[in-house]
Parts: structure tokens; sequence; C-alpha cells
């Protein structure tokens, strides 16, 4: 069981007083990601600010045996507009039950859980100890949890459009692509990815 194996902890709780924003800096510091700057970035100049304007929460997931620093991941609640063509009818009914349906553009606009981030910490080799898939599976925990609470159905991700991401979220994780965006002003493509809880 993964809660065995890891525990995270929502960035929130170092938000408080000055000795728990001392302890976030040092995590901050800790955290490399050579492969994807900006999942780097994200953590260390935004995850906070996110995080205090209730755009999304990031979660730092650590080593339960010597609390080293394995990765992180951010959630947030978004609207996203999903065509029909693109799902299947099975997805079709289910999401017709909590979506807005357009019949001019034949699209769903939905509420859903949003995986933005995740990260692996590759600081002092770090990114040996945990896999992509757990921290997802830790990312998909938090989700199930959250939907106890509140309700809410549909979970999405962006993924940089290369075929090994690709085959993680799809292949291996069973994300199915809905759509693509392309983000201002770098002009790099993102898929978009849903799967239903």
């Amino acid at each position: 069981m993964l809660k065995n194996k890891f525990f995270y902890v929502n960035i929130r709780s170092y938000l408080d007083d000055a000795e728990s924003r001392n302890e976030l800096n040092e995590i901050l510091e800790k955290y490399t990601c050579p492969i994807n700057e900006d999942v780097e970035h994200f953590l260390k100049y935004s995850a906070v600010d996110f995080a205090k304007r209730n755009q999304s929460v990031t979660y730092f997931v650590f080593s339960p045996s010597d609390g080293a620093l394995l990765g992180y991941f951010t959630i947030a609640i978004k609207a996203i507009t999903v065509r029909i063509e693109t799902i299947s009818n099975t997805v079709r009914k289910k999401l017709a039950r909590i979506a807005d349906y357009d019949a001019e553009t034949g699209s769903y606009t939905i509420p859903a859980f949003l995986i933005a981030q995740l990260g692996k910490n590759y600081s002092d080799g770090m990114n040996r100890r945990i896999e992509g898939a757990e921290l997802l599976e830790l990312a998909w925990t938090v989700i199930k949890e959250i939907q106890y609470a509140a309700g809410g159905i549909a979970v999405f991700l962006e993924a940089e459009n290369n075929n090994k991401l690709l085959n993680f979220y799809s292949v291996k994780n069973n994300f199915r692509q809905f759509d693509v965006r392309e983000t201002f002003p770098s002009g790099k493509e993102l898929v978009q990815l849903l799967k239903l809880l």
C-alpha cells in the first residue's frame, strides 16, 4: 500500500507561521527537476502563491523512513469543455449528469479535477525512490478524498505531446485524449487527457 511507502503534506500547512515558512523554504531548496524546468519553476515560484489565492494546492511527497522529499503533485478544480465526438457514448452519458451541454458547439462544459503538476525530485537521486505511476496514484488518492467530500466525476491533465508521456498517461493509466491546447505565448502544444472517477 502506498500510504506505508510514502506520505504527502499539503503546502498550506507550511503557511501558518514563520517557523513553518522557513521549513517550506528548506523543502523548496531541495527540489530539482532538470528534465522539466517548468515543473521546477512552478514549485519554487508559483505553488505558494497559487495556494494562497485558492487556485490550486500542492502536495509534497516524502519518504516515511527518512523524511526525504521525493516529489510533488498539484491539484486544482477547473471547468473544461469536451466535444462529444471525442468521447465514447458511455462517457457521454456520465458527463451528461453533471455537465452543461451546448448544442451549437456539440460540447459539454464540466467542472473537473485537474492534476496540474506532477514531478519527481531529481536532487541526490531521489527520483529513483518513487515511480511516476506512484506519484500519479497519490494524486488520485487525494482527488478521491475530495470527491468523497464534495462529489465530481472527471479528472483531467495536460501533457506535452511526446510519445513517452502520452503512453504513460493513456496506455498505462487509462486517460483518454479529448483535445489539444496551444499555450500562449510559447506556442507549446499540450494534449488534454480525461479520466472518470
